[in-house]
């Protein structure tokens, strides 16, 4: 698990460190480095498909370098990962163990941040039909969903009709996921309305309900991705959804809730949304706070603030963080 990132001149964060856990919510201003953070975990890896220009925090004229370093924490296995950006040469990764006089393995550290995956999910890619593929994997877009949901029905039918159950519970005028070959070599998903049996096209279903749907299809994944990051999985939604997708995330970060037997995923996502961030409440270790100041933005863990009981009171979360005394708020608002 990555246990914090610091960055150097990455874009917005030219001097800041974000702090994980299993489970991490990020919430924050439009500009406040959300979005950003997601792609500094994911870039841990992927280095190499970015560069200087890119990333190198703008309005500063002395920057010369790009730095991120994570600590990657196992037990008896913590390793620091850096990765740098010069202007004048390729990206460099280095993988070093905490304690250099005792011998490590660094393979389940590199092995995680490879199967990383960022998601801003968009209704009208998870509606494309797809051109069925051997071992189809969700796009950052959602897109490929009907590939996905094919191959999970096909090899483990178990977890597919799970799946149809909690869809059932979220959203209850469906009961199936169908499947439709709208031309030779594709395949498009469908939900069948639960009076009526009626077969409704992913392209004639609502934006909240294929969000949804993409949502819980990550969370029943067999093999998820080790390091799940989401821009905003309540986007779209109805405020009645939000516990559930809330509980979707836990899924998958806390596994024995859920009796699976996989290993944890790490979660971060971000929102905007107070009624998401009220679900939070009982456990501010998973808040952080995006704010930006001027051209520079900070992160900071809500459970930090040694004022944080007396702030809260018996108010609702979102309402405290609105009022702007937390942070993370536009300015003016």
């Amino acid at each position: 698990m990555i246990e914090w990132v610091e960055f150097q001149n990455f874009k917005a964060l030219r001097k800041a460190t974000l702090p994980l856990s299993r489970f991490t919510l990020i919430v924050g201003a439009n500009g406040s480095g959300k979005s950003t953070a997601l792609k500094a975990v994911w870039s841990l890896h992927h280095h190499d498909q970015l560069n200087w220009h890119k990333l190198r925090t703008a309005g500063i004229r002395s920057v010369d370098k790009v730095l991120l370093r994570a600590k990657w924490r196992e037990e008896g296995n913590d390793f620091i990962v850096a990765v740098q950006w010069r202007h004048d040469e390729v990206s460099r990764r280095s993988v070093d163990p905490l304690d250099s006089n005792r011998l490590r393995n660094p393979d389940p550290a590199q092995s995680a941040l490879s199967r990383a995956r960022i998601f801003s999910l968009d209704a009208d890619a998870v509606a494309r039909p797809v051109h069925l593929q051997p071992q189809m994997e969700l796009q950052r877009s959602g897109a490929d969903l009907a590939g996905v949901l094919d191959r999970l029905r096909d090899q483990n039918p178990e977890r597919f009709e799970a799946l149809n159950q909690e869809l059932m519970r979220w959203i209850p005028e469906f009961d199936r996921i169908l499947f439709e070959t709208p031309n030779q070599g594709q395949r498009s998903i469908a939900l069948r309305t639960r009076e009526g049996r009626h077969s409704i096209p992913a392209s004639d279903l609502s934006q909240g309900t294929l969000i949804a749907l993409a949502l819980l299809t990550i969370a029943y994944l067999p093999e998820p991705p080790s390091i799940v990051c989401l821009e905003e999985p309540d986007h779209g939604l109805h405020p009645r959804l939000l516990r559930e997708v809330r509980d979707a995330l836990y899924r998958l970060a806390y596994p024995e809730g859920a009796h699976e037997k996989r290993e944890p995923v790490q979660v971060i996502a971000t929102t905007h949304n107070p009624y998401f961030l009220d679900l939070f409440r009982e456990h501010p270790e998973e808040i952080v706070i995006a704010e930006k100041a001027g051209l520079e933005a900070k992160f900071s863990r809500l459970s930090d603030r040694a004022d944080l009981e007396e702030i809260l009171g018996d108010a609702p979360l979102s309402e405290v963080w609105y009022s702007g005394v937390l942070g993370g708020v536009p300015a003016g608002t």
